[in-house]
């Protein structure tokens, strides 16, 4: 995502003052992009965790709180996506030996003869 957003325009669309996004970036809530000559710039990632930051300050959380409950859902975000990775790699493994064992099957043309010893 590009960070095009300057801290005054962010703060504004995020519905808080911009010392309040220093503040978060100090307690480790947001990492905005920096450029070369050390402005912050915010993304629209940044822009909807700003909003979750306010939801749950708004509901009681203290900043600490609210870093620890973005950490599990970072977290929950990551195990959902490692999940699916290997629901994916499993159905391809599945369809691999399917196709692998279909292959070896010789279709039998006529019926065997058993061996009779004389």
């Amino acid at each position: 995502m590009r960070a095009v957003y300057v801290i005054s325009v962010a703060a504004e669309l995020a519905g808080v003052h911009p010392q309040t996004l220093r503040i978060y970036e100090r307690k480790g809530l947001v990492d905005p992009h920096r450029t070369v000559g050390g402005s912050r710039r915010y993304s629209d990632r940044d822009l909807e965790r700003l909003r979750r930051i306010q939801e749950l300050t708004a509901a009681g959380l203290n900043l600490e709180g609210v870093r620890r409950v973005i950490a599990l859902e970072d977290e929950n975000e990551r195990l959902r996506q490692a999940l699916a990775q290997a629901r994916l790699d499993t159905e391809e493994a599945v369809e691999s030996a399917h196709r692998q064992h279909r292959r070896d099957l010789v279709p039998v043309t006529r019926f065997p003869v058993p061996y009779r010893a004389k």
